[in-house]
């Protein structure tokens, strides 16, 4: 006990020693600093990039083109990287976190100035570019909706990627036999749901390892739908995977805004959907009773069972909820972008959307932004390989996931879910 406590009667906390969850955001602002200054100045580039920002299409504001001198901005921009690095390390002796929007400063700046080195001598079709990342994102953002849902409630959904698979096939086959993409987006749905279902049953009923059920449900669904296209589809595919794509629908007067307009509002209606769906979600969640059971049954299960609160009927119904909402971004995959089924047309998107999920800390909205950037990324990768950037290709096709490790691993590092999300309840 020191004079001070002796003396007062209090209890002084002693200055302990950094953890390294105190400063880990500033080491990862400074490692990427430093990469910074190595990529755009060391290695910078001379010449000027463009920005182009027209749709493709008549648009009503004509927004000119963007030109950058490459070098100039990127060497301002590692000096504004190195500096904010630095500053954030008043946030760390403060024992305080580096505020989300002094990140996404740090980040945006770097970007363009890696957008800027990347397309030296070319012009990067920037509203393009958001319009394929915003496609890429869609089924990412059905799937983390999906998985917000399901693990709030108190079950942690692995097989969002078979979810997605079994919604994409599905869609495809009843969609050309009905001749009706309607048909086809509920059939996606309870495909979804199917899957889901098996999941609640093993994980909520017989209390068996939730991550294990989910990795053999992706295993069975990837293997049945290989099956199925190989010995059924391949064999026919103008009678049974040729369906229909979803027409676009154009919202008058927001589509003509600049540049976000014919992103966000020249779309089809399984795009507009992914919009309600986050909206509805955000709200539910946090602003209805149905909110509040489902959030109980995953932190307490125990205090809401004392209230009265069915706790696996609880579970077992808003995990199927959830299939449903993923199965509904699996048919993004055949009705709204591809075309058709192919095998594993998903690509391993079930688990970006759970990488999205805790990135995003549980959070509907925060799971969606974290699925535009790792859309952005995936679409960046090949925008990139069109117009020739010097980053080598097999670099460029490990962006996606380099980003994704980064983001969940140097942004997020340990978090903590919902507290009973894994864990069987039994009731005594």
């Amino acid at each position: 006990m020191t004079t001070l406590e002796a003396t007062t009667g209090t209890t002084v906390k002693a200055d302990t020693a950094f953890r390294f969850k105190d400063w880990k955001t500033l080491v990862f602002l400074s490692t990427i600093a430093v990469f910074a200054v190595l990529l755009l100045v060391v290695f910078g580039r001379s010449g000027t990039s463009t920005f182009s920002f027209a749709s493709g299409q008549t648009d009503l504001v004509t927004v000119p083109n963007l030109s950058i001198p490459a070098r100039g901005f990127g060497l301002a921009a590692a000096i504004i990287a190195v500096l904010m690095a630095g500053g954030s390390a008043f946030y760390t002796r403060a024992r305080r976190k580096v505020p989300r929007w002094y990140i996404a400063i740090f980040a945006v700046i770097l970007l363009i100035a890696f957008l800027a080195w990347a397309s030296v001598g070319h012009t990067l079709p920037f509203t393009g570019l958001l319009a394929g990342s915003l496609a890429l994102s869609v089924p990412l953002i059905f799937g983390a909706m999906g998985g917000v849902i399901s693990e709030r409630a108190g079950v942690i959904n692995v097989a969002i990627e078979g979810q997605l698979l079994s919604g994409a096939f599905v869609s495809a086959v009843v969609a050309q036999l009905t001749h009706s993409v309607v048909a086809g987006l509920l059939a996606a749905m309870a495909a979804g749901v199917l899957v889901s279902f098996v999941l609640a049953s093993f994980a909520i009923t017989y209390f068996v390892d939730q991550v294990i059920v989910g990795v053999v449900l992706n295993g069975l669904v990837l293997g049945l739908t290989n099956f199925l296209y190989q010995t059924w589809l391949t064999q026919d595919g103008s009678t049974f995977d040729s369906p229909a794509h979803l027409p676009t629908i154009v919202v008058p007067g927001l589509s003509a805004i600049p540049v976000i307009g014919p992103v966000l509002f020249k779309q089809t209606i399984i795009v507009y959907l992914v919009y309600v769906a986050v909206a509805v979600v955000f709200f539910g969640l946090f602003h209805t009773k149905w909110g509040l059971r489902l959030r109980s049954v995953g932190e307490h299960p125990q205090a809401a069972d004392t209230v009265g609160i069915n706790v696996n009927r609880t579970r077992f119904w808003n995990v199927s909820l959830a299939g449903a909402i993923v199965g509904l971004g699996g048919a993004y995959f055949t009705l709204g972008s591809v075309g058709a089924f192919t095998e594993n047309v998903t690509s391993g998107a079930g688990y970006i959307a759970l990488a999205a999920v805790i990135f995003g800390g549980w959070n509907p909205l925060r799971a969606t932004l974290a699925a535009l950037l790792f859309g952005f990324a995936n679409n960046l990768q090949s925008v990139l390989g069109i117009i020739g950037s010097p980053v080598p290709s097999d670099l460029l096709l490990m962006l996606p996931y380099v980003v994704t490790i980064v983001a969940v691993a140097g942004l997020v590092g340990r978090s903590r879910g919902p507290n009973a999300s894994g864990k069987p309840y039994i009731k005594s």
